[in-house]
């Protein structure tokens, strides 16, 4: 028994680092992979529900897949309507930026560049012009090396570019399959371990699915209330810039970082003040103080459960280790460790060791 129980143990552990290795040099399908999973995880409850109510599966996934096609589209028209906007008023703004800009360079990088007047900084660039006329025939070569290096990689690219195309099929899939695949990893679980399964399961359902479903609602609430409160301090971007935050914040702390530091150089370059800037920053903040007390608990809850500082050193290590990817799956898969882990702590506990004398 004891051997057997180690060749398990042995063959567990060769296929963890198997896998591990598999995720590092595929990242790339992983994160398609990845997308359709927490898509999958988005959309199957309402899958669930309609199947309950009499829909066959398939069915009630075409149902799901119309009404979430339809939500996005209206989402993207209404982005790209307001996006357009401020970007046409963020123009019309421009040289009184570009103006402040050169006012409030110091004057020592001034001399190092020779611009100390307006006048000569029109000369510089259009001296600068005038080299980048002459020398245009030497860049040929250098253009021609570019265009043979994209045209070899044209069939890396086509096939990423294909990998993201097909995720609604990974999605398709996911959402018909998932009773099955639940089953047929339970089929392989001797049956006096499936109780303990089937709880650690719903366990980590809980906690994958208050992430993901979570996050992605606390994710969009910021967005909209990045965006209304740069608006009314009078932001150029403001849309384009609290979306962004929003969106990020998928990757904890690091959309917040992103939203300050915009903002506060859009504040800094049109209000000419140390106000606007103060404005911005208050914002984030107390928005942050919202998501922190009120936003995340209702929403997301307990589920998650990590402390901000395990979740900044996973978030370190997952993008030390596989980048992007890695930062996207720090939480999550660090949450489900914390599940397993506090399995066992119980089992230590209760163990003879833990209770005698």
């Amino acid at each position: 028994m004891a051997k057997r129980t180690k060749i398990l143990l042995f063959s567990a552990s060769l296929l963890l680092v198997l896998a591990a290795s598999l995720l590092y040099f595929t990242s790339a399908v992983f994160l398609q992979l990845f997308i359709a999973f927490a898509l999958a995880y988005l959309l199957n409850p309402t899958v669930e529900l309609l199947e309950r109510n009499g829909v066959k599966r398939v069915y009630g996934i075409m149902i799901v897949f119309c009404l979430a096609v339809l939500l996005c589209s209206g989402i993207a028209v209404f982005f790209a309507v307001s996006i357009t906007g401020e970007f046409s008023d963020m123009q019309l703004n421009l040289p009184a930026y570009v103006r402040h800009l050169y006012d409030i360079t110091p004057a020592s990088i001034k001399g190092y560049l020779g611009v100390e007047t307006a006048d000569k900084l029109a000369a510089r660039l259009n001296e600068l012009i005038q080299q980048a006329r002459s020398s245009a025939p030497d860049l040929l070569k250098p253009l021609l090396a570019l265009l043979q290096q994209a045209l070899t990689s044209t069939v890396s690219v086509l096939l990423a570019l294909l990998g993201y195309l097909i995720i609604p099929v990974y999605l398709f899939y996911l959402l018909f399959d998932l009773p099955h695949l639940k089953a047929f990893i339970e089929s392989y679980i001797p049956e006096r371990f499936r109780p303990a399964y089937v709880g650690k399961l719903a366990e980590v359902d809980a906690v994958l699915s208050g992430f993901v479903r979570g996050q992605l609602l606390v994710c969009a609430i910021l967005a909209i209330l990045y965006s209304a409160g740069l608006y009314a301090i009078g932001i150029d971007l403001a849309i384009a810039i609290g979306t962004l935050a929003g969106i990020t914040f998928i990757i904890p702390y690091v959309g917040t970082i992103i939203g300050i530091c915009l903002s506060m150089a859009m504040a800094a370059l049109k209000f000419n003040d140390i106000l606007h800037p103060l404005l911005c920053l208050g914002w984030f903040g107390f928005v942050q103080l919202l998501e922190g007390t009120i936003i995340t608990p209702k929403i997301v809850g307990d589920t998650v459960g990590l402390h901000p500082l395990v979740a900044i050193v996973a978030l370190l290590i997952g993008g030390q280790l596989f980048g992007i990817f890695g930062m996207l799956l720090a939480v999550p898969v660090t949450a489900v460790l914390q599940v397993f882990l506090r399995s066992l702590g119980e089992y230590y506990r209760n163990s003879e060791f833990y209770r005698e004398g």
